[in-house]
């Protein structure tokens, strides 16, 4: 579980009777497809010609560009989850983040699912005992790549659901 019981209207697109601007959401789209790109090779080591968390990622960037519609994007996401099914450890996560990664074009609160979920690989493909390590320097990597636009914004929604997205962001 990764969303709240009640959604965060900052997280609610203007449309949708949020206060959420579509400049703000594109730029959560592509946080997340980039928190998910960065663990991706933890998939594609398993599954090399599997390539849906890879097109996941691709249908992320290209409905911020307007190139591929929501629906499209949001199936991408599906599909990426599909092939982390019957995985486990740090390939399913990634292939987890890579599926949150493209439902932020339907509802823009994945962000913090491509997130945690690559924290999550991480911390799966540490060494024994590197585990925690590993999730902490994932989370600061991931902040460091936060635009300054949506900084406040996503440092807030980590902290608000930190429980829920298994203290992924204790960094």
């Amino acid at each position: 579980m990764i969303l709240p019981a009640v959604p965060d209207l900052r997280l609610v697109t203007l449309r949708r009777g949020g206060t959420l601007a579509d400049a703000d959401h594109h730029l959560l789209a592509l946080w997340a497809a980039t928190c998910a790109e960065h663990v991706l090779e933890l998939f594609e080591r398993t599954r090399p010609a599997d390539p849906r968390p890879r097109q996941a990622i691709d249908a992320a960037r290209a409905w911020v560009r307007g190139e591929l519609p929501m629906m499209q994007a949001r199936a991408a996401g599906g599909h990426a989850m599909g092939a982390a099914r019957d995985l486990r450890g740090a390939a399913r996560h990634a292939a987890y983040a890579a599926g949150q990664a493209a439902a932020v074009a339907h509802v823009a609160a994945h962000e913090l699912g491509a997130a945690a979920y690559a924290v999550k690989a991480a911390r799966a493909a540490a060494p024994d005992g590197g585990g925690e390590a590993a999730g902490r320097a994932e989370c600061r990597w991931q902040r460091d790549q936060l635009p300054d636009a949506v900084r406040a914004l996503v440092l807030d929604d980590q902290r608000l659901r930190n429980e829920i997205c298994w203290s992924a962001f204790d960094c």
